[in-house]
């Protein structure tokens, strides 16, 4: 809903489309904090509340873009990039992408969303300073989290491409006058679309129950 790609129009009347579902459940939350504490005080702890609520789920957002750019990476597809997307991602990231924010919304994205912003005044409510510590402590275990899942995405084109290089290189132990990289770049590159075909349905299931997790259960200890 936020990327650059969605027209300013459309990012601003998704806006208040949230604001309207979310404010009822806020609202008693925020009159109990503006009877305590100073208006600028709540706009600026809210400010930063958002920012790390959405942060913590942009990096799952870019746990599978990670893992498309090392499959790519792996699989010497590297090299060909998605022409829609604002940052320059290669072709099996950016349908990664695409194709885990469609299954997203099939699942009912913006009801998961609404819920979750609805969730965040429970767990940060209005007012009360973020923590510096347990901030930075929740903020590290979710970027281990991004790039764990990554690269556990990633793993069947890493094995897949260990594979490769080793019987490549018993190949060119065996036959030194073979160009054995001519004769072997097809074959990596037919293995990656094949894993990519086979595999796909899997990593976007496994990342989406990810997301739904984090949605129904951010856990932010501070």
């Amino acid at each position: 809903f936020g990327e650059q790609s969605v027209p300013l129009r459309v990012r601003l009347v998704l806006t208040l489309a949230f604001a309207l579902v979310v404010a009822p459940s806020s609202l008693p939350a925020l009159n109990t904090a503006i009877e305590t504490a100073h208006p600028v005080r709540i706009a600026g702890v809210e400010v930063l509340a958002g920012l790390v609520m959405g942060m913590g789920l942009r990096l799952l957002v870019m746990a599978i873009q990670i893992a498309g750019a090392i499959a790519a990476q792996a699989t010497s597809l590297s090299q060909i990039f998605g022409t829609n997307a604002i940052e320059p991602l290669p072709a099996m990231g950016h349908i990664l992408a695409m194709g885990g924010l469609a299954l997203l919304a099939l699942l009912g994205l913006h009801v998961h969303l609404a819920e979750y912003l609805i969730l965040s005044y429970d767990l940060l409510p209005p007012a009360l300073p973020l923590q510096a510590g347990p901030l930075a402590a929740w903020g590290t275990a979710r970027a281990a989290q991004a790039f764990a899942l990554a690269f556990s995405l990633s793993a069947p084109f890493v094995l897949a491409s260990f594979v490769y290089n080793v019987a490549l290189g018993v190949i060119n132990r065996a036959m030194p006058q073979l160009m054995v990289a001519f004769v072997g770049a097809p074959a990596i590159t037919a293995g990656g679309l094949i894993v990519m075909l086979f595999a796909a349905p899997f990593l976007l299931a496994v990342w989406s129950t990810a997301v739904l997790e984090f949605l129904a259960n951010p856990d932010p200890r501070f």
